[in-house]
């Protein structure tokens, strides 16, 4: 019997990270079911992410806040300067230390995702300037989750994709502008094949 769909999609981004959002959510329609939660470095006041996003996204763009339900249909945002965690159905922030430098960061945000939903998690990692996303990445695969990396060529900075392929090279490398058609085009648990190839 098949299992039902994926039921979260984990973004972590960082360095020329804007750009690769707006390019991911543009191609997801609004009635594209499985929540998306982003994290993405950036400074502690930072305002406008959202609503750069909201601007061509169908689906509804959220800032996340502590104890948020999560609910299908939505992209929800790390807000600055905290951890994002989450649950099993619902959000949790945090003020711990910054990891790799960075709060929110990727890792912790994956990690929890991956220990929460397991085989029921698509882990996507795009641009972005260090390390941070690749150790949980890894959890998110061995978790028994999916895993799509931004192929380095298309990205405005590489290391982050290039960090995450190293821990992950059984990934599936898509160039940017393939992301969000990927994802649009998951029906339960079934992901298209993924036939692109790093650059």
């Amino acid at each position: 019997m098949d299992r039902p769909g994926y039921r979260l999609i984990a973004v972590g981004v960082s360095a020329g990270g804007l750009a690769a959002l707006r390019t991911v959510v543009a191609a997801l329609p609004a009635c594209f079911a499985i929540p998306v939660v982003v994290v993405q470095h950036r400074s502690r006041d930072s305002e406008l992410l959202c609503e750069l996003l909201q601007e061509c996204c169908a689906m509804e763009v959220g800032e996340v806040s502590d104890k948020e339900e999560i609910v299908p249909g939505r992209v929800y945002v790390a807000p600055p300067d905290y951890h994002l965690m989450v649950e099993h159905g619902w959000f949790e922030l945090s003020t711990d230390a910054p990891v790799r430098y960075s709060r929110p960061s990727v890792d912790v945000m994956f990690l929890s995702a991956a220990d929460a939903y397991g085989v029921d998690v698509i882990g996507v990692v795009l641009t972005g300037a260090n390390a941070d996303g690749a150790d949980g990445l890894r959890r998110i695969v061995d978790r028994g989750g999916y895993a799509i990396v931004q192929d380095p060529a298309t990205a405005e900075v590489r290391a982050m994709p290039q960090f995450a392929l190293r821990a992950v090279p059984e990934a599936c490398i898509l160039p940017l502008e393939q992301i969000g058609p990927y994802l649009a085009a998951v029906r339960g648990r079934r992901v298209p094949p993924c036939h692109a190839v790093p650059g």
